[in-house]
């Protein structure tokens, strides 16, 4: 129904109605925002046996945890993690008030264009994630380990 209503929004233009769908789930992603994510998974990656990620990602049902949506999710931020070590922080209200960014390498996780699609940020892997699962999802923390560092 959804895609129906897109299309006679846009007068039956696909792709308008790729962008209207957008804008609904990034309207929906807001609104579930205030709940509260006390359910989830703690994702691991090790790359080569010499770099690790452990991440916690939220959501508000452990049903949806569960999901292969939901999983999907979690193991692209660990593998974004583990690609950049560059990575200080999940969102731009934790970088410390002193922080000088290093030209090219965006600091905070949120903000960061996906390696495995340049396309779409973190956030907004994020955000599609909220619309098709109908929950609000968060990136609580990370941990980063290499080897001789």
């Amino acid at each position: 129904m959804d895609c129906k209503r897109a299309l006679e929004h846009s007068s039956g233009d696909v792709k308008g109605a790729i962008a209207y769908l957008a804008e609904q789930g990034i309207a929906a992603a807001a609104k579930r925002s205030d709940r509260e994510t006390s359910q989830g998974v703690i994702e691991s990656y090790i790359h080569n046996a010499r770099v690790g990620v452990l991440v916690e990602v939220n959501c508000e049902t452990d049903f949806v945890a569960r999901t292969e949506d939901f999983q999907k999710l979690a193991k692209e931020v660990a593998l974004q993690i583990a690609g950049l070590p560059w990575t200080l922080v999940v969102s731009e209200d934790q970088l410390p008030a002193d922080f000088q960014p290093v030209a090219g390498q965006e600091a905070v996780l949120l903000k960061q264009a996906s390696i495995r699609d340049s396309s779409k940020t973190i956030q907004q892997l994020v955000t599609d994630a909220v619309a098709k699962t109908g929950e609000n999802i968060q990136i609580r923390r990370f941990a980063r380990f290499e080897l001789g560092v």
